[in-house]
């Protein structure tokens, strides 16, 4: 199985330094800052902003593919992530994620739906990385 790369460098201090990351693919290359991950700076990206890309392409990624295992071809599946990141007395921490999915798939019932729903939840190879962060779904069937 592939191996998949990025990288990043941080030059300078904390909050007044700068980074640069990019995709060993070369699809993406970008800046992140103590503002783009702290403040509102929206020039650049940052660790979670990236969390929730991972993880809102794999939860569609998963859904989709359990869903043909169960017979069912959906239209499509679009799923937004929010990860937060917030302060603890012991640092900052990761969590929780939350998952909120739009799918239009033909033929299907809501429950057959929702149980696959969050199977793809429990079983995405990025949720199961994030296993130590609550991850919370909202599934929504879109009847044609």
């Amino acid at each position: 199985m592939p191996v998949r790369t990025a990288e990043a460098e941080w030059k300078g201090d904390l909050q007044s330094g700068q980074g640069q990351l990019k995709l060993g693919t070369g699809a993406f290359e970008g800046q992140y800052s103590f503002k783009t991950r702290m403040g509102d700076d929206t020039s650049g990206t940052n660790p979670e902003e990236l969390i929730a890309a991972a993880h809102a392409a794999c939860f569609s990624m998963a859904l989709s593919a359990g869903l043909a295992r169960a017979g069912f071809t959906p239209t499509s599946v679009k799923t937004n992530a929010r990860v937060h990141f917030n302060p603890t007395a012991q640092g900052y921490v990761i969590g929780p994620i939350e998952l909120e999915t739009t799918a239009v798939v033909p033929g299907i019932d809501e429950a057959k739906f929702q149980e696959l729903a969050n199977d793809a939840k429990q079983n995405c190879p990025v949720s199961k990385a994030l296993a130590a962060t609550e991850i919370r779904l909202q599934a929504k069937l879109v009847k044609q």
